[in-house]
């Protein structure tokens, strides 16, 4: 059993090399899941795993039927792992050295269309609280890309809807400013004045007075609440595919890049730390001028 060595590297993590809680906490799921295999094979001492129980457990995760990119992901988690544990000096060798990553095959992001988002924006009752607060959570999304982590972790001192931008912590606790629209803006107005009160009682945390977006009762949203709103607008207006925060955050990239946005800007908002991240909404875009193309010219 190796419990009490990873719960050292996520602290490692979370001290020396100050990564989110989301990111640790995926670490945490992809090394318990690694132990729980070293256990079968009775294994319980970080020094007897070899290559070939990484190999193994790799195929594993095939055999139970992840993709490419999910298995990827484990490797990386592996090998910060063991690089973690030469340098401790708690493994003579690396068994993660020289193994190949998984060929990720490339998808394209998915996004909905500028008619669809319009439709979306004005599916929300704005005659009830709840309905004022979708309706800015939802301006926000797409107005200013932001990730579901980064909306929930917004504060009200975040905003500065004067000069029309927002303040938000990304990943590795980076902060970063976005600009926000004027819809959002008149959208987040509205939900201070005619709905955030209503939810704040006198028995609300300390941790949670401040945060934008809270629940009927005062308190956080979570992301399987905000992925649940969103979902059901999207059944309800018929979306194609399931809507999701980070589908916002696509159609954000996707639209602004179809407005002529360089692709510089559009990293900077979205807080990628590489260029290379950000180019794959090029493709998308390219993809979507040749159905264009296809569908009206005469000799296409």
């Amino acid at each position: 059993m190796l419990d009490t060595t990873i719960h050292v590297f996520l602290s490692y993590l979370r001290v020396e090399k100050g990564l989110s809680q989301n990111t640790i906490l995926a670490y945490g799921r992809d090394l318990k899941r690694f132990d729980e295999f070293l256990t079968v094979r009775k294994k319980n001492k970080i020094g007897a795993v070899d290559r070939e129980d990484i190999v193994d457990f790799l195929s594993s995760l095939y055999k139970q039927k992840l993709d490419s990119r999910s298995v990827s992901r484990y490797l990386v988690s592996l090998r910060s792992f063991f690089k973690y544990a030469l340098m401790e000096e708690l493994v003579r060798l690396d068994p993660t050295e020289n193994l190949e990553s998984p060929k990720i095959r490339q998808s394209l992001p998915t996004y909905i269309r500028k008619d669809d988002v319009d439709r979306l924006m004005e599916a929300p009752n704005i005659a009830t609280p709840v309905g004022l607060r979708d309706k800015a959570m939802l301006e926000v999304l797409y107005s200013t890309g932001l990730r579901v982590s980064e909306l929930l972790n917004l504060r009200i001192s975040d905003l500065d809807l004067r000069s029309g931008y927002v303040r938000c912590i990304g990943k590795g606790d980076k902060e970063r400013l976005v600009p926000i629209g004027r819809k959002a803006i008149a959208a987040v107005e509205a939900y201070l004045t005619g709905a955030r009160p209503k939810f704040v009682r006198p028995g609300t945390p300390p941790q949670h007075s401040q945060i934008l977006f809270l629940t009927r009762v005062g308190r956080r949203l979570s992301r399987i609440t905000i992925w649940k709103v969103l979902h059901d607008y999207g059944v309800k207006l018929g979306l194609r595919g399931r809507l999701t925060p980070h589908k916002l955050r696509h159609s954000f990239a996707t639209h602004l890049l179809e407005g002529g946005a360089d692709l510089r800007s559009v990293q900077l908002m979205l807080g990628h730390a590489d260029i290379s991240t950000t180019q794959i909404y090029t493709h998308v875009v390219e993809e979507r001028l040749k159905e264009i193309y296809k569908a009206h010219h005469p000799r296409a």
